[in-house]
């Protein structure tokens, strides 16, 4: 390419003279000089105009390269903020995911993370370290003010610790509900209003519980955690597919004593069926009609004064209304998932809706109550441990007695076995001795009979002798 380019200045070259000499007997010598002038100062100048060329076209390409990179880099930005919805695996966007996680930030209330656990004295008390505060490289970090808990607050422990894929800790292990007795900047002191359970004592004790999480409220249950990444809803599984995985792991599927009926319920969440629990069966309706429902009550007060909903259901907490006078309409042809006595009222009284088909959802749990109920449950059952355990011991008493009264009747017994024995043999004895008695009394009888009639008739005798004797005499 070099040399084409050679050959070619060449040639304008060689044509530049032959045309300055065709027309040197008609121009006068400034024409000539301009000419030459202008040649040479063309192809003096030939050269940085490539260069310059040269390096434009380099600078060119930077610049349609780093807009290739932008417009990638504003795709990909996008992409974050708002997920791409021609890529069902792509996940959901940075927007989206801050909304939620800004839901459950507000379900959860104020909370404290990694708080490290650096006592515990005999009366139950807690001693907590906020970690150190980060601040700028380079710049001193500013200096904690105020207390770190509101002194006298009501919060609710867990202790932090490692889960698969994730780097920082999260909560893993309930600890109990406890108050704030002292705070400080850094430090603060919590101590359980209710007696502790003997596997929170032992997470606390042998050190499992080195973090704390500390959390206003306690967390709300949903389906949704429990819903595998990526996955869609669909007719066979109206929340889309429940992470077997993450269920199991949680609830500990592989543990012996784990509820096997309790990880059942989650693995079939959502899942088209028809459950015996009225409260787990929603029914699935179609719009034949237009409705109107009212969503939003008229009531103006916050969660943590009574929940969320009135007792017709409607949402009374501002940051759940509708808004747009809390009304919601459904179009022909619209689907909706309701309980079944909703479904009830839509298709046989309002008869606005038809049955599409059954599903089951897990009942939510209101951990409020639930944590309350099992405590009770728990107090119950250690009162009824401890009757159970004087009932034994009174048994116990009542058995030891009876052995020793069975022990005193065996011996009783011998003793009556072998008086019996020697009664027995006495009897046969006397029974001997009577029929010898009796045979002997029988001839002492027969012998004083025999005797007797001897004695008579000699008396006879006699009396005949006497009177025989008188008559002589006489």
């Amino acid at each position: 390419m070099k040399f084409v380019v050679l050959a070619v200045l060449l040639a304008m070259f060689i044509a530049f003279v032959v045309m300055v000499v065709k027309a040197a007997r008609n121009w006068r010598w400034y024409h000539i000089t301009s000419a030459v002038l202008t040649m040479m100062l063309a192809i003096t100048l030939l050269f940085p105009t490539a260069n310059v060329l040269k390096s434009r076209q380099a600078w060119h390409k930077i610049k349609q390269d780093l807009e290739a990179r932008l417009a990638r880099v504003e795709q990909e930005n996008r992409i974050l903020q708002y997920g791409d919805p021609d890529d069902p695996t792509a996940g959901e966007g940075l927007k989206s995911l801050s909304l939620s996680l800004s839901k459950i930030g507000t379900e959860a209330g104020r909370r404290w993370r990694s708080l490290a656990m650096t006592g515990a004295d005999a009366t139950g008390q807690i001693t907590l370290q906020a970690p150190a505060a980060t601040g700028i490289p380079g710049a001193e970090a500013p200096a904690p003010t105020g207390e770190l808990v509101p002194n006298g607050l009501v919060v609710y422990g867990f202790a932090e610790g490692k889960f698969p894929d994730l780097d920082p800790t999260v909560p893993m292990t309930y600890l109990g509900e406890f108050k704030v007795t002292a705070s400080q900047p850094t430090v603060v002191t919590i101590a359980p209003t209710f007696p502790l359970e003997q596997n929170q004592l032992d997470a606390i004790s042998s050190g499992r519980a080195r973090l704390w999480s500390l959390y206003e409220l306690l967390p709300l249950d949903g389906h949704a955690p429990f819903i595998a990444d990526g996955s869609k809803e669909d007719d066979d599984n109206i929340l889309g597919r429940v992470d077997d995985k993450l269920v199991n792991m949680i609830l500990r599927a592989n543990d012996p004593n784990s509820n096997k009926e309790t990880i059942a319920k989650y693995l079939q969440d959502g899942q088209r069926g028809s459950p015996e629990d009225p409260a787990a069966r929603w029914i699935k309706v179609k719009f034949e009609k237009k409705y109107t429902i009212d969503v939003d009550s008229q009531e103006q007060r916050g969660a943590l004064e009574g929940g969320f909903f009135d007792n017709n259901g409607r949402a009374v907490d501002s940051s759940l209304q509708h808004k747009e006078g809390g009304e919601v309409s459904f179009a022909v042809g619209d689907t909706l998932i309701v309980k079944e006595e909703a479904a009830k009222l839509l298709i046989d009284q309002e008869k606005v809706a038809s049955l599409v088909d059954t599903y089951y959802l897990r009942p939510l749990n209101d951990y409020r109550y639930v944590l309350r109920k099992i405590r009770l449950q728990i107090q119950e059952l250690d009162i009824r441990i401890a009757e159970m355990e004087y009932e034994k011991q009174v048994l116990t008493a009542a058995t030891a007695a009876t052995v020793a009264m069975l022990e005193k009747g065996q011996i009783e017994k011998l003793k009556l076995e072998q008086d019996l024995a020697q009664h027995q043999v006495e009897n046969v004895a006397l029974k001997s001795y009577f029929e010898e008695v009796r045979e002997d009394l029988r001839q002492m009888k027969e012998a004083s009979s025999a005797l007797y009639r001897s004695n008579f008739d000699l008396l006879r005798r006699i009396e005949q002798y006497s009177r025989n004797a008188t008559l002589t005499e006489t």
